[in-house]
């Protein structure tokens, strides 16, 4: 069995759709990495995937926004087609076993935001979609002091 793990932002918000009776998630998640060529010129790519969570518990899908950080995990599909000027595509999907908030967007536009505040506002059983404590922290940067828990 193949399993990939992606943390990434929402590139839109989630959608859930009806199928046969059973409910599913729609959503795509998109990775950015920075990188240097080998002239040394910075450079960045994205990596889109498209997501499917088959799931009853759809308390999730309202916390699922544009721009918010997760974490998925499931199982991988790579779809190949052939475009109109027959060039070859791929596309990239993944069924979804495991799905945690990990931040959310950021409120003004200015670097990162973890707002765990509003994610715990959740349903408990929304929090984390399989119902395990989430892999994420509390802890800010402000409380990060010289504490440990040992």
């Amino acid at each position: 069995m193949i399993k990939l793990q992606i943390i990434g932002n929402l590139g839109k918000d989630a959608v859930v759709n009806n199928v046969n009776g059973k409910s599913v998630i729609n959503f795509s998640v998109a990775h950015t990495e920075k990188y240097k060529d080998a002239t040394g010129t910075p450079k960045e790519r994205t990596t889109w995937v498209e997501c499917a969570y088959w799931t009853d518990k759809t308390a999730i899908a309202p916390y699922l926004k544009r721009g918010t950080t997760v974490f998925t995990e499931g199982i991988p599909d790579v779809k190949t087609y052939t475009t109109q000027d027959g060039r070859t595509g791929a596309t990239l999907s993944l069924r979804i076993s495991n799905i945690q908030l990990v931040g959310n967007k950021p409120q003004d536009g200015g670097g990162t935001s973890n707002n765990y505040q509003a994610a715990n506002t959740a349903p408990q059983q929304g929090y984390s979609a399989n119902n395990s404590q989430a892999a994420s922290s509390n802890i800010t940067t402000e409380s990060a002091v010289d504490d440990l828990p040992f």
